[in-house]
This record gives C-alpha cells, structure tokens and sequence, in this order.
C-alpha cells in the first residue's frame, strides 16, 4: 500500500442512474447550493416536457420530479424551498413541502445568475446591478438593490457570487475569453464603506480564523486566478479589527501541470472546521491550503471530467462538485491522516496549527514533549497556552491544573492556574474539573457575576456539583446550572425554593422525572395555599391521567380547613365526570351543601357530574331549602310527590323548571302528581298544573286532563286549558268540548273564532249544538254553514225561522259568493221571486259568480229571471264574460237577433256558447267557433254538418300548420272532401302567396303526394299567379320524382325556372339518372353529366365516347379515374396521358404496380416528372426499372438528379428478392447495414462482413452471423459472432442458434475467443462454463477455479445439477455462499465430490442447524475414523445434548468418547451420564471418580446405586464417595464398611458433622474390636464425641490404653478454657465495681433540668395524629425545608 493520503474521497451519487440526461448535465440546468439538494431541468427529448429533477442528497438519494418549466431553478440549502426563475425576469418561490408558493417578482432587467447566500435571502446579478432578496420577510415583496455591477464585469459570464458571513463584504466572479484563454475578472464590495474594487482572479470566497493571541475572529478574503503569467492564491485580511494581530498578507503560487494549459480555478471554498483552502481547477485538480499560513498541504485529480459546480457541506469540512459526466463528488480533510501527513511533509510548525485548530489527532506526541519542554524550562505561560490549545483537549486533565497550581506565584503578577483558565476561557468551554476548579475562589471571592457572565456566554460545563457549590450563594444561578446539568430532583426543589411552582410540572415531564408530588403539594400549601390549589389542579390535568391521588390531596386541603381551595380543585379534576369518581362527587357536594349550600346549588345547576350518590344529596339538598334540586336528583315517587306539592310556594319558585322538569316523569307519575298538587292546594297550584297540563296535553291523554280538571270543579281550568291547546289540537272532541266551554262563558267572539279558524272539529256536531243553543248572535252558525257547505241548511233554518236580515247579512257580509247557492235555495223552498230579486238588488254583482248564478238558475229553467239583474250589471260597467255569456244564451233562446251579437261582440267566451249553439243552430256555432278560433270544435261542427266548403276557406284563411297537419291525417274520414275543396274552391279563390305556400308545405309534410301534384299543376301549369314561382316548380319535380317517376322527363322539357342543381341531384337520388344527365346536359355541365355516365349509370364506354365528342382534360381525368377504378390499367393511364394529368399519382402507381404494368407505368411516370417533382413519382420510376430488370437505366437513374427515397426502394427490392438492384440502390447511399443483408443472400459473405464491420450494427452483425454459420463459414461467423456476444441480449440466442445445428466446439471457441475482449461480460463467462459442462465437463473445473468470480453461479449451479457434476456444483455452491447446498450435495454424491477438509470447512459455515447433523450422520454412515474431527469443529454450534442422544439411540457412543471429554466442560447431564456410562463399561475407575468429582450434573442417587453394585471395590469406593458427597451418611458409611474402607468411613462420619452418626460408628468399631479404627475415630471427630461416651465405652471394653491420649488432651483444654474464664470473670467484677463508684458520685436529678431538656429515649414521644392542631403529623418534604 501507497502512503496514506490526507484527504477522504467519495463518489456520492452518478446522476445518469437516475434517469437524468446527460445533455442536462450543465452549468445552467444543473445546480447545487449545498450538500442536501441537487437541481436538474431536464427534458428527454424535443417532444418531451421538461420537468425539474430534485435530488435529496440527505434522503436516501430520493429524487422528486415536478412538471416546472424554467429557465433556472435552485434549491435552498436545508429547506424543500425551490426557486424559479421564466423569461430571465420572473422570479418565484414555492415551499414544497408546505405546497405554497412564498413570494414571486418580476425584474426589471434580465437576471443573469442568481444564489443563495444566506439560509434566507437570495443574491442575484443583473447586467447593471446585484439585489438581495429576502424571501422570508413578509415586509420585503422585491429584490433590493445592493450595489451597481462594475464596467470591469461587462461582456463576462457570471459564475459565482458569494457574500461573507456578516453580510458585509460582497464578491461577484466573472470569465470571459481573451486572447484564447479564460480570463477572471471580480468585483469586491464593501457594505460598510459602498464602494467597489476590480480584481482579477477566477474563483474567491470569505472565511474567518482566530489568531493565537486574538480576542476575536480575523475575517480572511481568499481569492484565486490563473493569469498570463502565473497562478496565485491570494489570502488578505478585511475589516481589521484593532484589537486583533496584523495578519500578513499572503500570496501563494498555484501548481499546475504543463499539459494543463487552458485549466483554472472553478471554486474556492473555505473549511472553518479545518481551516483549509479547497481549489478546485476545471480539469478536476484540487489544491488544499492551510488557511492561517497559505502552505500548499495537498495536490491531486479527483476527476477526469470537467467540475462546472461546487459548493461547500453544511459542517464546513469539505467540497462537493458535479462533473459533466453526472458523478456527484465529496472530497474534505481525512481527520486521521492529514496532520501526520502534514508533519512529514511540511514540519511541525504548520502540523501543530492544524492539529490545535481544528482538534485533529496526529501531533499528540510532539505537543505532549513541547508541553514538558516548556514546562521544565519553566516558561509556564507558554506551556499553559500549549495545554489550552491542545487537540482533543488531551493536555486538560487534573494533573496539569495541579501542576499549575504548585507553581508558586510571582509577586505583582496574577497567578499561573487564573492565567491558565482565563487561556482556556478565550479558547472556548472548560470541561467539568476545570469549571470547578475555577468556581471555587471565584465564589470565595464573592465575584459570582462572574459566574453568571461566563455561563451566560456557555463557557462553563455545568455538573450538579457546581450547582451545589453554587447554591449557598445564590439560589437562581444554581437553579440554572441544576437545568443544563439535569439533575432534575435538585431542579424540581429550586423551582418550589424559589416560588416557580408553575415550571414545576413541565420541567418534570420535559425530562420523564417524578418526584414525590404529595410531599412537593403539601409543602406548597402550608407555604401558599393559592399556590399550592394551582398546583393541585395542574397535577391532576395532566394528559396521561392525574400525577397524585385525588383523595390524598382533598384530604391536604381540607386538614388545613381549606372548603374553597378544595373545591376549586375537585371542579377542575372531576370535570371529565368519569364514574370511577362518583365517590369524589359525593363529597365535593356534602362539603358545600353543608358549608356553602348557593355554591353547591351552583354546582348541580350546571349538570357537571352525574355519578355522585343522588338520594344522599338529594336528602341534603331538601334539608338545605334546595327543593328544585332535591327534586331533581330524587328517584323514589313519593319523595317526589311529597317535594313537588310544596315547591310552587317556595321562594324563588321558577314556573318554566316545574314544567320542564315533568318531562323526565312517567305519563302515570305525572297524573298522580298533579292529582296532589290539585288536592293540595288548588289555589296555589292550579296555575302550575295549567301550565304542565298544556305543555304535555299529547303525552298526558287530553281527555285525562279533561276529566281531571271536571273533576275538581274548575271551569276556569279546564277553559284556560283548552285554551291553550285547542289551536294545535288534532282531536274533535277536544275541540267540541273547547266550544261547549266558551259558549257556557259567554265567549262568543272566541266560539266565531274557533268555528271559522279551526279545521278539526266535526262540523256537523257543532252545527247541531249551534241551532241548539240557539244563540243571541248567528255569526257562529253562518261561518260552520259556509265552510262545510250547509248553506241549503242554513237557507232553510232561516227562511223557517223568518230570518231574512240574517239571510241579507250572510249574502252581503259573511260570504257573498254564497250568493248562487241561496238563490237556489230560495227557489227550492218557492220563495217569491221579489224577494229574490230585491236580494239580488242588494249584492254587489262584482263580488258574485255570476257563471254559477246562470248554472242554478238555469237548471230550474227560470234564467229570465235574470235579465233584469245582467242587465244592470252590465249598466254598471260590469265587463265580467260570464255577463255576456248569459246574455248570448238569453238572445239565442229568445230569437233577439243572435247573428249580430255572435259577430259584433268581443267579450263573450265563444267555446262556452259555441256549445250552446251547436243543437240549436249549427251556423251560429260556426260563427262562434271562427270568431274564437277554436279549430278543433270548428272542424268537428262542420265535419257533422258536411260543411266543407266553409272548412276548406278556414283551413286557407287560418292558415295554421297544426290545424292542416289535424285536417289532412289519415285518420280524418272526411280529408278526401276537404282536400277536394281545397283544390276546386279556397286556393283558386286565394291571392295571398304565404298562405298558399303554407297549403302546399303542409300536403308536403302530410305525404299527399298525388294530391299535392293535382295541387301543383293547378298553381304551376295552369296560368296563375304563381307559375312562375320556382320553388313551386321544384316542389313539383320533387314530388312528381318521388312519386310518379314517368311525368318527371316530360315537366324537365316543359318547365324552365327549376333549380337545375338540386332536381338533379334529387334524381340521382331517385335512381333517374338519365333525367339527372339531361338536366346536366340542358345546362351544358359537362363535368357533371361525365360524372353521371361514370359513377350511376356506370357505362365507362358511354363515358369514353361523351369524352371523345367534348374532348377537355377535366373530362379525360375523369374518365381516367373511372377506367381506374375499373382496372382498365392502360386504358386509364392513356386517358392520364391525353388529359396530362399526374395529381393521381399515388393511385395510379399503386394500381399499375399492382396488375404489373410496369412500361405503361414508366411512361406515365415520365410524363408527370415533367411538371412534379415528387419523391414517390422518382421511388416508383427507380422502382419500375428495377422490376423490369433495367439496371443500367436504374443506375443512370441514380446517378442523376432525382428526389427518390431510395432506401425505401432498396429495402422493397430486397423484399421481392431483386438483390442486385437492392445492391445498387444501398451502394448509392453507403447503407452499409443493409448492404451487408443483402450481400448475404447474394452468397458474396466476405464482403458482407466487411459492410457489417463499417455498419457496426448489433442486427447486421446477427443477420450476417446467421448467414454465415447457415452456410458454414465458420470463420467468418466468428468474426461477426464476437462483436454479438459482447451485447448480452444477442448471447443466449446465438448460443441456442449453434447448440440447435449442433455446432458445439465452435461455440466453445468463439466463447473462449471473447473472453479476452475489453467488453467481456459475465453472461459471457457463464455460458462458456454452462457449454463446457454439456459438451466438455472434464475442462469445466479449471474454467470455474479462474472465472468462478466473474460467471453468475446460480445459472451455472443449474447447468451443473442437470450435468450431474457434483464437484463442480459443490465448488460453485460454495464460492456462492450457498453452504447448505453445497453441504447437502457432497452427502448426496460423496463418492466424487467428498473431501474431508473441503466439506469440514463448508460444514461449520452453513445455516441450517439440522445439516450439522445429516453431516454427523453422514460421517458416522461413511467415515467414522474422521467423525471425532468433525465434531471437534462443530463443538460451537451443534447441541450436545442432541448429538449424546443421537449415538446413544444408534448405540455408537465410544465413537464420540474424545468429543465427549472435550465438551464435559460444559457440565451438561446429558454428557456427564453417557461418559459415566463409558466409563463404568471400560471399568476406568480413575476417570470415573474425576469425572463425578469434577461435574456433578448426573442423576448422583442413580449413578451411586449403579456402582455399590459393581463387581469392582474401586467403584463401589466411588459409590460410597457420591454418597457423601450428596449427604447420605449412613449409605456411605454402610458401604464402606462393606468393603473395609474405615479410613473412607472415619472421613465420611467426620464430614457429616452429626454426632449420632459419630457414636454409631465409634459403637461399630468397639463392637468389632477394631482398636486402631476406635482411636482413629477419637482424633478424627474429637469435636463430635461426648467424653461421657467415650468414657463408658473405654470402662466396658477395656480400652483405657488407647484411650489415655484422647483423655490426656480433653483435661489439657479443659483446664486451659477454666483460667481463661476465671481471667475473664475477675476482669468482669472490676469493671463493675468501678462503674459502682462512679453512679455513687452522680447527683440524682442529673445535670439539667427537666423543663429545658428535650425528650430522652422513647419516653417523649407524641403520638402520631396529634403533633398538629388540625390532626395531620408533619411531612418531610425531601427537599431540606
């Protein structure tokens, strides 16, 4: 590996993957303002749309594409805000996110270029001026002008325009070409001073640096230009700050290779991180700078393609650029190499800048040595600046401020470690040890302004140590820290400390922290209870459910007596009136009724909570005088009806609640209810149960109320009542009994009302009890009689009680329209008629019917009557037509000259006496019919009367299309009459021409056409007015056409103002087109007669000689045409000729070519070149000699000047085989493709292959392959073949195209040949490996071990499966990743595919867990001596206990005993019992104890039952072992006592600690006389033997002897543990005797008194519920109050 390079290189994104087209790749259609979003306006094609292309470089690469057509549009740097810029003037912002467009403006001027230079403002460049935008400002709604653009800029293209960070300083970057070069040229402008200074240069940006030493940051202008003589790098400082050191202007050579003589700079961008310069030349160079020094770091190409844009990143460490081949590059400072790059490079004084500059890692060692160099030298200030200044901050630490704080401080100076912070301060933010290593004297000095200056400004980290070091000083600025430190339960106590109870709850869930709220709240309360009820509520608002139990916090506010503060705060957290609160409701509400009953009142009034206990409150709510609300809230009927009866007397009754609250009672309780309100007081209540009983009549049964009023006696009741409901009341009887009740009252006025108004009640039962009642007024009466139509009753109840004014005042007041009907009334009961005419005197004729006054007195035949009175009413002015059409029918029956009535009067209705007449006179009805034009009665009058020759004039006269359309219907019977009077009499007698022609259009539209010709002639033939009328004529040929054909010829000849046009057409229509030829004819049409011959009467020959005897070109043509149409081929193209006209050529052509006649087409064709010039003319004559086989004339043809399309012509002589005239025409256009196609068939291949090299076109080279391996030219198909199958949709058929003709080998060579081409591709590989494993498996294996990377193995694993090649399919499974299959296929064919290392290596990489044991299987089957290796390998990932079982089922364990072993690490149960089952079996006891030792996952009761069993005492020593090991004593004793092991015995009685074990053995020794085992026994469990046993047994068994030594030493200890406690014992009593002495000398009342000591011991304590006066022990708040 090379060295390593200091700067990080990265292709983000190729934008042609995207879809974008590489002509839109572009300085002006592709932009970039940042590293978040690319901009692209591309457009696919002409006919396309352009579209805009939006690249989220920060989203996956997601691109959004929107239909915008644009000149110019950017995007903002973070924000989906596009701009748009149309017609270089018109601006638009649109936020795509929000879909709305921002703001839009339209320039002045063009604008050239435009970016942007802040996160909200626009900078844009026109050819006089340079604006700024801010597009965010509502305020701002156009660009404003900045400043003019200089003369310098005239005649450049702009290609950048950056401004600094302050906005005060401003560059606008321009090139042009001069003098075959691209010159730079820059204008720079100062805000502040407004003016402007020309620089040459190519590229420029601003940037800032902070000098050592510097208070602030050095703002830096960089620029860069390639001029005639040299390029430079120019750093300068602006703005120079007085405080700041001078920075030195710099100006740096820029190196570039001699081949690159037209390259430049194209961008400049500044790393604040780094502090670096990136220059970025147009041919792809980048150039890094260090900024503070201009010291070139690094050179290189990063593209070979030419950089048009770039722009920095959004952390200022880098450069991104788009170059013309769509590659989206990003290139910055690699932070782990640069600075040790740079030190080797450039040395340490620039290295170390770097590293301290931008915090790198690379000169830790040197600065580390610099640090102690300094130091021991004893130049503290400058090693305290190393260490500030430091990478990484790694010089910082404890030790170095302890080593500065030793050091002692000169006199008059500031001490070393305040110097060493006030460095770090400058620098920026101390860690954690160094603000508290600096708060400390500051506090002590009391300076904490400090403090809040520094962590005002962030320099201080903040850490809850600092908070409480600060905390005794000042409270708030702790409280600070505590936040930026989150130390949220010392935040949480700050908050309350301070009196910030409002910020407690939302810091708590800003940072998920819960303190103890019911501490925090009782706290609050004793210190604010107002307070302390806001908090309350806020803890019990919260979204997630309420923080604090609301019981507890009650019962807080109500310790402290607090009704009110309590209340507030169960309204606000009860307000969801949840059930599960029901009992909180309760006694919220038991708490005011009882302290405050109006604010409970107030409480249930607003129907906030329905869960309470309602009888409880509801017995509390009638106590407290609260009757409306007990009454609301009581369910049982009797406390209902005992509150209600009293309610309507209390104060503050409310009337509208009574009624409203009946509502929620049943129809029954309601009854009963007001049943005891009536009982009770009815003088009280009637009016509240007036009310209710109206309010809910429908619901309640009015007639329950009816009779609840009846019965209690009260009239006025049941009137008010009634009163009430009856005008909505849809019951009669209600109604009825409304009318008995104002009629008994005397209310006649409200009766009258009623029994006009009302629409409910049974008329005639009110009728009845009217003339019943008889009442002093008959208003009532009169108005039931009118409006149900019992006048005639009415009239006879009158006229029989001889109330004639009654009868005068109904006529005349109530209803005189009545009028009619008391007439015949009158005449009915044969009342005089004076009466009756002086009654009729009295009304107002106006106001009377006059029609039904005729009708009822005419149907008593006594219509004279009248004429006395129509006729003063006519007198009177009276106009009405029911006057006049009384008077007509009086003058028609009386003979008073009717005729002259009927004719002079207007006024009548003539249908009405048109009726009247028709039996009495059929002429006077006529005479009416005509006067009012009532066609139908008209023509049904004389139709019956056989008038038609009056009809006849009237049809005429009327003149109306309906009425003709009516007359002249088939379904008339007397039409034919009609008609003939018609004919003979009304329109001979007629001169009005419209009327006539009205006539003759309805006969048209009626379908008379035999009668409408009779109508005809009789107009036009004869003389008369209208013979000469032409559209008359027409009609005739017309209708004489279409219906009576032999007539039309002989009117033609006889008529001559016809429109000749039209009667031809007419008969062609008809089908007479020897009439329609002598129309044409007659008018000397000569087009349009041929036009009748050709195409209806179809007689080409008729046509042929017409156009010999006129012989004109327009007739020739048309004939020539229908002798086309005809295929008379010759005859028609003669005709052409004669008439010399080419229009026709495409038919003509299509024709001839078509029936073959190609030299009559050729002469045709010559004579149309001579007037057209025509491609298709040209293609059919080259054509033409081609089929004739004329190749010298086609060449000569070709060679001339012609307009052919001639590739046309190739490719159809190609397609009819005439390949020698394909071979001339594609020759003479060089279409060497297929040129190539057609020398194929002309079996010349060599050349072919030379056409298809020079046509390099994928289907030639496939057409020219094909022919070539066809005809077995397999050197040449080679050649084509390899330029196929470098295209890898041409691979797979042609290998099927070789495969099928069976040339394989040829295939495989043409394969191997391609495999060395530049183009090579994996298709190219796979099908070689798939064709050598069909035709030569034995080479397969060598091809895929070189290429297997390059082939697609699942295709070739396809090829091998069918092959049966099962090493190479395990080879290519395994080079595939696939190590389940490959694993499956070596078990499936080991015999030719196994390999024990191979399948070892695939086996450990596979997937499937059940493979490891096929593979286990598999070996145990196969290769059992490997089988241990095996699992040796597959020990991480196989299951043990799986693999125990599965050789124990097979009974094959011994196989696995060394896997066995190596896994009983694991102590697993499974493992420990097979190897103790091995071992056991093998009789290898020693194993066996270190196996049951070692692992003690085993069945040990089993196991150890097993071996006390065995034949072997070793393992029934182990039994026994196991035994005690599991604490079963008296089984392992008893064991070894078997076998003799006493030693074992003594050790296992010893272990189990239990002394009756110990004396059953020291017995069983004694028994068995063993003495060496008895005084074993007596050392080894001395602890465990009574000496009184050993004693007895000793005295029994004469065992003195061997007892002494145990004897001997039990004395010894006994007699040493009796001093020790007489030591003891004395020290004892003279301690005792000292504490004596001192308690003697103790005063009795002791040192204080009673009154001032506090409680000693338990004996002061209080009781808890007691230490407070309201009964509440106080709470630790854990917050120190």
């Amino acid at each position: 590996m090379g060295e390593p390079k200091p700067i990080k290189f990265q292709e983000l994104l190729q934008l042609s993957s995207l879809g974008v087209n590489p002509a839109s790749i572009t300085f002006n259609t592709c932009t970039i303002e940042s590293d978040s979003f690319i901009c692209i306006r591309d457009k696919k094609d002409e006919a396309s749309s352009p579209e805009v292309l939006i690249v989220d470089l920060k989203n996956g690469n997601n691109v959004i594409r929107r239909p915008i057509k644009a000149d110019s549009a950017i995007m903002h740097w973070t924000r989906q805000v596009i701009a748009l810029k149309a017609q270089s003037r018109t601006l638009q912002i649109f936020d795509l996110e929000a879909k709305q467009k921002l703001k839009s403006a339209t320039m002045s001027e063009d604008v050239s270029f435009w970016k942007w230079v802040s996160e909200t403002t626009l900078g844009l460049v026109t050819a006089t001026s340079i604006y700024h935008w801010d597009v965010f400002d509502p305020a701002q709604a156009e660009p404003v002008k900045m400043f003019p653009r200089n003369e310098n800029l005239n005649s450049n293209q702009i290609i950048n325009y950056r401004t600094s960070a302050d906005g005060k300083w401003m560059v606008v970057v321009g090139i042009s070409s001069l003098g075959g070069r691209v010159v730079g040229a820059m204008q720079l402008y100062s805000k502040d001073r407004g003016i402007s200074q020309a620089i040459e240069g190519h590229a420029a940006a601003f940037g800032t640096i902070r000098l050592d030493g510097a208070p602030e940051e050095t703002k830096l202008f960089a620029f860069a230009v390639r001029s005639a003589t040299g390029a430079k790098l120019h750093v300068v400082e602006v703005d120079h700050a007085e405080t700041n050191p001078v920075f030195p202007k710099k100006a740096v050579d820029i190196f570039f290779p001699p081949e690159a003589v037209n390259d430049f700079p194209v961008a400049l961008q500044i790393s604040q991180k780094y502090g670096i310069i990136y220059v970025i030349t147009k041919y792809g160079f980048i150039h890094l700078f260090d900024l503070e020094t201009a010291t070139c770091i690094y050179m290189n190409r990063i593209s070979g393609e030419t950089i048009f844009t770039a722009c920095g990143d959004r952390d200022s460490t880098g450069v991104v650029g788009i170059n013309r081949k769509g590659q989206v590059l990003f290139v910055s400072a690699d932070e782990n190499t640069i600075v040790s790059y740079v030190l080797e490079k450039h040395g340490p004084e620039v290295a170390l800048k770097l590293a301290s500059r931008a915090g790198l890692p690379g000169a830790d060692n040197l600065l580390q040595q610099r640090f102690e160099q300094l130091f021991s030298s004893a130049s503290y200030l400058e090693a305290a600046k190393v260490a500030a200044s430091s990478p990484r901050g790694f010089l910082r630490t404890p030790q170095t401020i302890e080593r500065f704080k030793r050091v002692p401080q000169q006199p008059g100076q500031m001490s070393l470690i305040l110097q060493y912070f006030g460095l770090l301060l400058d620098k920026g933010t101390l860690n954690q040890h160094e603000t508290l290593e600096l708060a400390q004297p500051v506090l002590a000095q009391n300076r904490k302004q400090l403090l809040q200056k520094w962590l005002g400004e962030n320099k201080l980290e903040c850490s809850e140590q600092l908070g409480d070091m600060v905390r005794p000083h000042d409270m708030g600025m702790a409280l600070m820290i505590y936040l930026k430190a989150n130390v949220p339960h010392k935040v949480v106590a700050g908050f309350v400390e301070t009196g910030q109870f409002d910020k407690v709850l939302p810091y708590c869930a800003q940072v998920s922290y819960t303190p103890d709220f019911i501490q925090l709240l009782q706290h609050i309360v004793r210190v604010n209870p107002e307070k302390g009820a806001e908090f309350a509520t806020s803890l019990a608002n919260q979204e997630g459910g309420s923080l604090v139990d609301l019981e507890r916090v009650v019962d807080i506010f109500q310790s402290q007596g607090m009704v009110q503060q309590a209340t507030a705060f169960l309204l606000d957290a009860l307000k969801d009136n949840k059930p599960e609160q029901g009992h909180l409701q309760t006694r919220l509400l038991e708490m005011n009724l009882l302290n405050a009953p109006q604010v409970a009142d107030a409480i249930l009034g607003n129907d906030m909570f329905s869960h309470f206990d309602k009888a409880r409150i509801a017995t509390l709510c009638e106590q407290a005088g609260l009757l409306q609300k007990a009454l609301e809230l009581y369910e049982d009927p009797a406390a209902v009806k005992r509150v209600i009866i009293n309610l309507p007397g209390a104060p503050n009754f409310n009337p509208d609640w009574l009624v409203e609250y009946f509502s929620r009672l049943s129809v029954e309780q309601s009854v009963d209810c007001l049943d005891a309100m009536m009982k009770h007081n009815i003088r009280q209540n009637l009016q509240s149960v007036v009310q209710i009983a109206t309010k809910y009549a429908e619901l309640l049964n009015p007639q329950r109320l009816i009779d609840l009023f009846e019965k209690y006696k009260t009239a006025e009741g049941l009137f008010y009542f009634l009163t009430s409901i009856v005008n909505v009341t849809q019951d009669p009887e209600v109604v009825f009994k409304y009318v008995e009740a104002a009629a008994k009252m005397g209310q006649i006025r409200e009766v009258e009302r009623i029994c006009r108004d009302n629409s409910v009640y049974n008329p005639e039962k009110v009728k009845n009890f009217l003339k019943e009642a008889k009442l002093a007024e008959m208003l009532p009466l009169m108005v039931v009689c009118d409006r149900f139509n019992f006048v005639h009753d009415l009239v006879l109840y009158l006229y029989q009680n001889q109330q004639f004014k009654s009868i005068e005042i109904y006529v005349q007041q109530v209803n005189p329209s009545r009028t009619p009907g008391v007439i015949g009334g009158l005449l009915d009961v044969d009342c005089d008629e004076s009466i009756i005419k002086n009654l009729l005197s009295t009304v107002n004729p106006a106001s009377i019917p006059i029609d039904e006054l005729v009708q009822e007195v005419e149907t008593r035949n006594r219509l004279k009557l009248l004429l006395p009175f129509l006729e003063a009413t006519l007198a009177a002015g009276n106009q009405q037509q029911a006057v006049f059409n009384a008077l007509a029918k009086i003058y028609i029956d009386s003979n008073n000259n009717p005729e002259k009535f009927l004719k002079e009067n207007d006024q009548y209705d003539t249908l009405t006496v048109g009726k009247y007449c028709e039996k009495r006179d059929p002429n006077l009805a006529y005479i009416a019919y005509s006067k009012g034009q009532n066609d139908l009665e008209l023509v049904n009058i004389t139709n019956e009367n056989a008038m038609y020759k009056a009809q006849a004039r009237y049809l005429l006269e009327r003149s109306d299309r309906e009425l003709w359309m009516f007359v002249l219907s088939e379904n008339n019977l007397h039409r034919r009459s009609v008609v003939d009077q018609v004919i003979s009499t009304a329109v001979p007698e007629s001169t009005d021409p419209t009327k006539v022609s009205e006539a003759v259009h309805c006969f048209v539209q009626a379908d008379l056409p035999n009668e409408l010709i009779e109508l005809l002639e009789k107009i036009v033939l004869e003389p008369s007015p209208f013979s000469d009328n032409q559209n008359l004529q027409n009609l005739l040929l017309f209708t004489a056409a279409k219906a009576d054909k032999a007539r039309v010829m002989d009117y033609i000849h006889r008529l001559e103002g016809f429109s000749a046009d039209d009667i031809a057409a007419v008969c062609i229509e008809v089908g007479l087109y020897e009439e329609a030829f002598e129309v044409f004819k007659k008018i000397d049409n000569k087009e349009a007669a041929v036009n009748v011959l050709v195409e209806h009467v179809v007689s080409i020959d008729r046509a042929q000689a017409y156009a010999e005897e006129v012989d004109i070109p327009q007739v020739w043509s048309r004939v020539a045409k229908a002798q086309l149409d005809g295929l008379r081929v010759s005859d028609s193209i003669d005709s052409y000729i004669k008439a010399e006209d080419p229009r026709n050529y495409e038919e003509v052509i299509e024709i001839a070519v078509a029936a073959g006649k190609n030299e009559e087409l050729v002469k045709y064709l010559r004579m149309a070149r001579k007037t057209m010039r025509e491609p298709v003319i040209d293609t059919a004559l080259a054509f033409c000699y081609a089929r004739l086989e004329q190749l010298a004339e086609l060449e000569d043809f070709l060679r001339a000047t012609n307009v052919a399309n001639i590739e046309e012509s190739g490719d159809k002589a190609y397609a009819e085989g005439l390949f020698e005239a394909a071979k001339i025409f594609y020759t003479s256009i060089s279409n060497w493709a297929k040129l190539a196609t057609t020398l194929v068939h002309l079996s010349d291949y060599q050349a072919a292959v030379d056409c298809a090299r020079k046509a390099n076109n994928i289907k030639v080279w496939k057409e020219v392959h094909g022919a070539c391996v066809d005809k077995k030219e397999f050197r040449l198909a080679q050649i084509c073949g390899l330029n196929l199958i470098v295209d890898a949709e041409q691979l797979q058929a042609l290998v099927k195209q070789y495969e099928r003709n069976g040339y394989f080998d040829e295939l495989i060579s043409l394969l191997e040949q391609g495999l060395g081409l530049e183009r090579a591709h994996m298709g190219m590989f796979t099908e070689l490996g798939i064709a050598l494993s069909k035709y030569h498996p034995e080479r397969l294996m060598e091809h895929l071990k070189l290429f297997w990377s390059r082939m697609n193995l699942p295709k070739l694993i396809r090829a091998c499966e069918e092959a049966n090649l099962w090493p190479e399919l395990v080879f290519c499974y395994y080079h595939y990743d696939e190590f389940d299959n490959a694993a499956l296929a070596v078990m499936e064919r080991p015999e030719n595919s196994w390999e024990h290392q191979q399948f070892k290596e695939i086996t450990v990489k596979v997937a499937n867990l059940e493979i490891y044991y096929k593979a286990i299987n598999f070996y145990l089957e196969q290769h059992p001596s490997l089988l241990t290796d095996l699992l040796q390998a597959l020990t991480p990932r196989i299951d043990v206990n799986r693999v125990v079982r599965l050789f124990a089922k097979s009974d094959n364990l011994p196989l696995i005993k060394p896997f066995l072993l190596n896994v009983q690490s694991q102590n697993k149960r499974t493992v420990n019992d097979a190897i103790n089952d091995l071992l056991i079996e093998e009789e290898d006891y020693k194993t066996l104890r270190d196996s049951v030792e070692n692992y003690d996952n085993y069945d040990a009761v089993e196991l150890a039952s097993r071996l006390e069993k065995h034949d072997l005492v070793f393992f029934r020593q182990i039994a026994a072992n196991i035994y005690r090991k599991n604490k079963r004593w008296e089984k392992s004793i008893n064991l070894s006592k078997q076998d003799k092991l006493w030693k074992d015995a003594i050790e296992t009685a010893a272990i189990s600690g239990k002394s009756d074990v110990v004396e059953d053995l020291l017995r069983y020794f004694v028994d068995i006389g063993n003495r060496e085992c008895y005084v074993g026994m007596l050392y080894a469990c001395y602890d465990l033997i009574r000496p009184d046993l050993v004693l007895e047994l000793s005295w029994r068994n004469g065992l003195h002897d061997f007892t002494m030594p145990y004897m001997i030493n039990l004395l010894c200890q006994q007699t040493k543990e009796l001093a020790t406690l007489k030591a003891d014992n004395e020290a004892r009593k003279a301690k005792e005797k000292e504490q004596e002495k001192t308690e003697d000398n103790t005063p009795i009342l002791g040192n204080r008194l009673m009154i001032t000591a506090g409680p000693a011991g338990g004996g002061g304590h209080i009781s808890p519920g007691f230490g407070q006066t309201n009964g509440f022990a106080p709470q630790t708040t854990g917050f120190g109050f």
